[in-house]
């Protein structure tokens, strides 16, 4: 018995040494690398930190084959020889603005032999306030890109504008989506559908853009403040 008794005593002495051991041997979770949360600030930041602020105004906006933000009507269809005569277009300019001077001008350029020029490209849509371009959407035919870079990288050819890695990717459509926003203007390029007849290029005035948005809230919160007259 006491034989056992001592046996029992070793053992135990043995575990406690061993204990002892792992805990001065092992870094604790909180010395030793970052945690998950800790990581992902990290890399917040420094994606954060590679980004740089677009600072490019109005002037610095590019032009795509003679088009800009900006431009009057008359400005638009000097670019597309024939067109101030057609009946579609006519019809469009003889519309009123909306309430907020909002108008809309749709153009084919194959329709006015510009095919050199506007080279795969279907329609250009312009929006326009107060009688100018603030807005203008160019559809192309094509070709299927398997990523937006390459259809970025083709549109900043020739162009004064940040480089590729300082376009942000649209949440949820990371391959198909991505902008440039600068101090004035906005500029977002999608490439999709099949045989790439869903990509577009669209430069908004974010000027005009905020003008506009002044103007709904301005109309909302009267609404709001108007009271209804009761019978």
């Amino acid at each position: 018995m006491k034989f056992f008794f001592m046996i029992v005593i070793s053992v135990f002495g043995f575990s406690i040494a061993c204990s002892a051991y792992k805990s001065a041997g092992s870094p604790s979770p909180s010395s030793s690398s970052p945690s998950p949360a800790q990581n992902t600030g990290q890399l917040i930041a420094t994606s954060t930190q590679e980004k740089t602020p677009c600072t490019l105004s109005s002037a610095g906006a590019p032009d795509i084959s003679g088009l800009r933000l900006g431009m009057t009507p008359d400005e638009v269809l000097g670019v597309f020889p024939g067109s101030k005569t057609d009946p579609d277009i006519q019809n469009y300019l003889s519309r009123p603005p909306s309430q907020f001077g909002v108008s809309e001008l749709v153009i084919k350029p194959a329709k006015f032999g510009s095919k050199d020029k506007f080279a795969g490209i279907n329609q250009v849509t312009f929006v326009l306030l107060d009688g100018r371009v603030s807005t203008f959407t160019i559809s192309y035919n094509g070709p299927e890109y398997s990523h937006v870079d390459k259809f970025v990288a083709k549109f900043l050819e020739g162009r004064s504008l940040p480089a590729l890695d300082q376009w942000e990717p649209y949440v949820g459509m990371d391959t198909q989506m991505k902008s440039l926003k600068c101090a004035d203007f906005e500029i977002t390029v999608f490439a999709g559908g099949e045989g790439g007849k869903l990509n577009y290029v669209a430069m908004k005035d974010l000027v005009a853009d905020k003008k506009l948005k002044d103007r709904r809230a301005k109309a909302r919160a009267n609404a709001v403040a108007t009271p209804t007259p009761t019978k």
